[in-house]
C-alpha cells in the first residue's frame, strides 16, 4: 500500500520550477557586472537540480548529493551576489533569482527527505542576505518564501512518511487479522467434521443405551471401549484416518488388537493422491499383521518418510505372566511389523 503523490508529479512540477528560475536567470544575464559568474551559477544550478530529480534510486536522497546541493547554493549566492549592487536604486528586481534557485534546489533536498541539509541552505541564505543587503532583503529579495517552501515540504514529506508507516502498520493488522479469522473458521470447520463422524459412529450404540437404559450385554460393553477407541483416534489420529482406515482399525480392535494413531502434522502438506496411497498402505498393513499392538506415527516435515507403522507382539512368557496384556512391558515385545511408508510414490517401501 502507498500513500503519497506520484513521483513523477513531484518531478515535473521541480523541474518546471527550476527552467522558470533559469529563465529569469537567462532574462536578467545582462543587468549584473560580469556575465562568466552567473553563467558559471546557472551551470551549477542545472547540473544539481538534474541529479537531484533524477528518476530513479531511493526517494531518501543520498547525504553526499544533498550535501553537494548544499555546496552549490553557496557557490550560486557568491557567484552572482558578487555581481550585483545590493542598494542599487530600484533593486536588482529578477537578476537576485540565485535565492529562488537556492529555493526550488532546497526543497527538492527536503522533499528527498535530507531536512537537516535543506535547512542549513536556508540558515546561510538568511545570514548572507541580512550580511549583504540588510534585515529588510529577507523580504524584499525572497528568502522568506523560499524558507516557507522548505518548511512546507518538510510538514509533507513528515506526514506522508508517518501516514505510509501507519498504512503499513494497518495492512499488517488487516493480514493478521485476516489470517487469525481464517485459522478460526478452519478450527470450526475441522470441529463440526469431527463432531460429525463421532456422531455418525456412536449414534447406534447411543440409542441401544438410550433403549436398553444402560444395561448392555458385555459384547456391547466391548463395543463401547472400541467405539471410544475410533472417536480417540479422530481427534489424535486425523489425516491418518480414511474410511478404509477406520475400518480396518475397528476390525483389529475387534480381534484384539490394541491400535494407536498419532497425527503430528507431518503430513498436512501431502497431495491428495499421494495421501489416499498413504492411507491404503496404511490400512493394508493393519489387515495383514498378527501383532498385538499396532503403532502408525507421522513424521515431521523434511523427511522422506510419510508414516511409520510398528507392530509388537507379547512374547509368549509375556502373554502367560500378564494376561495377554503387556502394554508398559514393551521391553518383552518382539517386532512383528515395521513400515514406512515414503511421501512420494515414486520411492521405496521400506
Amino acid at each position: 500500500m502507498k500513500i503519497g503523490v506520484p513521483r513523477w508529479i513531484i518531478v515535473g512540477l521541480a523541474a518546471v520550477f527550476s527552467a522558470y528560475v533559469l529563465y529569469l536567470a537567462y532574462y536578467t544575464i545582462d543587468q549584473p557586472a560580469m556575465r562568466a559568474p552567473v553563467i558559471a551559477a546557472m551551470v551549477l544550478f542545472a547540473i544539481a537540480t538534474t541529479i537531484s530529480l533524477l528518476p530513479w534510486g531511493p526517494v531518501r536522497m543520498p547525504i553526499w548529493m544533498a550535501a553537494f546541493n548544499f555546496a552549490v547554493v553557496v557557490a550560486m549566492t557568491f557567484l552572482v551576489s558578487t555581481q550585483l549592487d545590493p542598494f542599487v536604486e530600484g533593486g536588482n528586481g529578477y537578476a537576485t533569482w540565485y535565492v529562488a534557485a537556492g529555493g526550488v534546489l532546497l526543497t527538492i533536498t527536503s522533499t528527498r527527505r535530507r531536512h537537516t541539509w535543506a535547512w542549513l541552505g536556508i540558515g546561510f541564505l538568511v545570514v548572507h542576505t541580512v550580511i549583504w543587503a540588510s534585515p529588510m532583503g529577507l523580504v524584499t529579495l525572497g528568502v522568506i518564501g523560499s524558507a516557507s517552501w522548505v518548511a512546507v515540504s518538510h510538514i509533507l514529506s513528515r506526514a506522508l512518511a508517518r501516514a505510509t508507516r501507519d498504512a503499513q502498520r494497518f495492512a499488517v493488522a488487516e493480514r493478521e487479522t485476516a489470517d487469525w479469522q481464517a485459522a478460526q473458521e478452519a478450527h470450526l470447520s475441522e470441529r463440526q467434521f469431527r463432531l460429525g463422524q463421532t456422531s455418525a459412529m456412536a449414534l447406534q450404540m447411543l440409542q441401544t443405551i438410550e433403549r436398553t437404559g444402560g444395561d448392555l450385554t458385555p459384547e456391547q460393553r466391548e463395543e463401547c471401549l472400541h467405539l471410544e477407541g475410533a472417536i480417540r483416534d479422530e481427534i489424535r489420529g486425523r489425516r491418518l484416518l480414511n474410511d478404509a482406515v477406520r475400518d480396518e482399525v475397528m476390525d483389529a480392535r475387534r480381534r484384539g488388537v490394541t491400535v494407536t494413531l498419532l497425527d503430528e502434522g507431518g503430513i498436512d502438506d501431502l497431495p491428495d493422491d499421494e495421501l489416499e496411497r498413504v492411507h491404503n498402505e496404511l490400512a493394508r498393513a493393519i489387515r495383514g499383521t498378527d501383532a498385538d499392538r499396532v503403532i502408525a506415527r507421522t513424521v515431521p516435515e523434511g523427511s522422506d518418510v510419510a508414516v511409520t507403522v510398528v507392530g509388537l507382539r507379547a512374547s509368549d512368557e509375556a502373554k502367560r505372566l500378564l494376561g495377554n496384556h503387556s502394554d508398559d512391558e514393551d521391553d518383552d515385545d518382539d517386532v512383528a511389523l515395521w513400515l514406512e511408508i515414503p511421501r512420494s510414490s515414486q520411492q521405496p517401501v521400506s
